[in-house]
């Protein structure tokens, strides 16, 4: 049970995966503002604005370098990862989403007189543009200062005599 208690207690984890959460939750308001209408769903779905994606690595990639040091492997293999993940989401995701896009398309126009043959539609929000990445990555960075400044760095009392 100490393992479970271990990571609980791992600010950078947790860090991280608030930033991811943060991030979500921007979609919520970036869909209410887009369309004027709070759909939930995009809570629980992947792509938009913006990239949570981007903000858990980034998080944790600053996090690690916060704690560990900014020269440390640790730090090194964080950025690498997040690099991977980025790129993937802005790159291959998004590749797979517009593939989805005119699939589906074609579907509906080969269909369109045998609805009965109709299948289920593929999904085609999956990645992201460079400019959700670029803005979820940001968001990432910025929780990430924040929270460690905030919550997880020691306080020191001001002396009371000269300072």
């Amino acid at each position: 049970m100490q393992d479970i208690g271990d990571i609980l207690n791992n600010s950078v984890l947790l860090v991280a995966i608030i930033a991811c959460l943060i991030a979500q939750a921007a979609k919520l308001a970036v869909e209410l503002l887009k369309n004027h209408k709070l759909d939930f769903r995009v809570l629980l779905t992947t792509g938009g604005m913006p990239s949570a994606h981007s903000a858990l690595v980034t998080a944790l990639a600053t996090g690690v370098g916060q704690t560990a040091g900014w020269d440390s492997p640790e730090f090194a293999i964080a950025t690498i990862f997040a690099i991977i993940v980025m790129y993937d989401a802005a790159g291959v995701r998004q590749a797979a989403g517009k593939q989805a896009r005119i699939l589906n398309q074609m579907m509906d126009e080969l269909f369109s007189e045998h609805p009965e043959l109709n299948e289920d539609r593929l999904k085609e929000l999956l990645g992201h543009t460079p400019f959700q990445v670029i803005v979820g990555s940001m968001l990432g960075v910025c929780i990430a200062w924040f929270v460690n400044t905030l919550l997880f760095t020691p306080t020191y009392p001001v002396l009371a005599a000269g300072g």
